[in-house]
């Protein structure tokens, strides 16, 4: 079930005072108590991320409210595949059955929060991938691994064809997984993950061929490069991530003496090589909690995030390693007048923007998720 915010009911929102929208949003909290559970990821504008319950990771996120036995409405400010994900967690056949037969709705404050990385790669992009690759290779030799950051129907794709999820914090072990079963791995959507990854394990960039879902065959690859290959990589990128230049990096060392550089993986090879730790959102954020007052800091990963931990870590020099970069744009769409017009309805017992993938596709999903978790 979806539905589009009436232009009136945001007009209307929209006048109001950051103060009244606060207000009005606390008071359907206080009315929900912990049924209700606020998500927020890290790359949330500040005003929406001071309102939620958690702040966190995609995957992380939606793997606590799946847990949280007292919710029974999720709000998800975060982007359109973190809600699938959150749904397909939290609905679980045996949670629902747990519940009286009670799904939770997930609720997406605007549904014009997409990801343009998640985009880069459809289901028929990727079945017809499969199929030319069957062409030249065995299918039964290869392994598909989608970043979480990818639709509910990629990841039922993996679920399928016995390959799993990962994160930017266990693509490693993933592909590491990958490897014992068979001797190729399919990575998509971002190229910039799986490269970084691959190479910190050996594989060598010619046997990394990139596959680009808008060229007439293979690809744009020769048939021998992918008999050769080891990593398939997909044509995919973060529109955030992909700014960051090795130069930047060269800068801020020649200005700042003794700075650490610290870059997302999902940052281009160079700039990966020449930082001092790529790791995932999470790992960026442990690597500041625990550094002694003094340590500096040039960060490379989105700015809300970089913004908010130079807040809360005054006794560090902390820089975004691009001043320029803009926030994610998507993540910025969830703002305090979606938020309280999609609260309201949810009071008002007729929830909009709620994310429902169907059951067959979370069945497949859910089982290429699963896979990703044993690798703890």
């Amino acid at each position: 079930m979806s539905q589009k915010v009436p232009p009136a009911e945001l007009s209307a929102c929209q006048a109001l005072s950051p103060e009244e929208l606060t207000s009005r949003i606390g008071r359907v909290r206080a009315a929900w108590g912990s049924r209700l559970l606020m998500l927020g990821h890290h790359y949330q504008r500040d005003d929406v991320i001071a309102l939620c319950d958690l702040r966190g990771d995609s995957y992380q996120l939606a793997a606590q409210a799946a847990a949280n036995g007292a919710c029974r409405a999720i709000v998800f400010c975060g982007v359109h595949f973190m809600a699938e994900t959150a749904d397909i967690l939290a609905n679980r056949p045996e949670q629902i059955e747990r519940r009286g037969g009670v799904r939770i709705p997930v609720i997406l404050p605007d549904l014009a929060a997409g990801c343009s990385l998640a985009d880069m790669a459809d289901r028929e992009q990727v079945e017809d991938c499969w199929a030319q690759l069957a062409e030249v290779i065995d299918p039964d030799d290869l392994t598909p691994i989608t970043y979480v950051n990818s639709t509910a129907e990629l990841k039922a794709f993996c679920g399928r064809h016995g390959g799993l999820v990962c994160t930017s914090a266990n693509a490693r072990l993933a592909l590491e997984w990958a490897f014992t079963r068979r001797s190729r791995a399919l990575f998509f959507p971002d190229q910039h993950l799986g490269r970084n990854t691959a190479k910190a394990l050996g594989v060598p960039l010619e046997r990394m061929p990139l596959w680009n879902p808008n060229a007439p065959k293979l690809g744009g690859n020769t048939a021998e490069a992918l008999r050769r290959s080891r990593v398939i990589l997909w044509r995919g990128f973060c529109c955030v991530h992909q700014v960051f230049q090795p130069q930047q990096i060269e800068r801020f060392r020649a200005q700042h003496p003794g700075i650490k550089i610290i870059v997302h993986p999902e940052c281009p090879m160079e700039v990966v090589d020449r930082a001092d730790a790529a790791g995932s959102t999470g790992a960026i954020i442990r690597a500041v909690e625990e550094s002694p007052p003094g340590a500096k800091w040039a960060i490379g990963t989105e700015p809300h995030l970089v913004e908010r931990l130079k807040r809360e870590h005054p006794e560090q020099e902390i820089h975004l390693l691009s001043p320029a970069l803009h926030p994610c744009e998507t993540m910025q769409r969830i703002d305090l007048p979606h938020l309280g017009w999609a609260l309201e309805h949810l009071q008002a017992g007729a929830p909009v923007n709620v994310i429902e993938v169907d059951s067959e596709t979370s069945r497949d999903a859910l089982t290429a998720l699963q896979r990703m978790l044993e690798l703890q």
